[in-house]
């Protein structure tokens, strides 16, 4: 086998291990590992474990104490639908508390 046959063999090898790589990275069913947990406006306690790192996740009745302890980092939005400005950045590990008055967190996404 001449070097130019080895060159080729290494280029297509890594061509499909970068195909793999990047499917691999791509999120698709995978899940943030860990629970958040929510206090609702009617004093509901809810948990939910490593839910989709992908998508806009919605809080039912909404949410006004969230904790993260995933490991990953949360954006929490005040609509069902995950858009607006206002929202909150909740890290691994840290909770958010709605100030009184002011509307629940309605939906999160997941930063990763």
């Amino acid at each position: 086998m001449s070097v130019t046959d080895h060159r080729r063999l290494g280029i297509a090898a890594g061509a499909a291990f970068l195909t793999l790589a990047t499917a691999g990275c791509s999120g698709l069913g995978r899940t943030a590992v860990g629970t958040i947990t929510y206090d609702t406006e009617q004093k509901q306690h809810v948990k939910v474990s490593s839910p989709l790192v992908t998508g806009c996740h919605r809080l039912g009745p909404g949410a006004v104490e969230v904790t993260n302890r995933t490991l990953v980092d949360l954006v929490m939005y005040r609509t069902p639908d995950c858009t607006g400005e206002k929202t909150a950045y909740i890290a691994t590990t840290l909770s958010d508390v709605v100030t009184p008055g002011k509307s629940p967190w309605r939906s999160y996404t997941i930063v990763h």
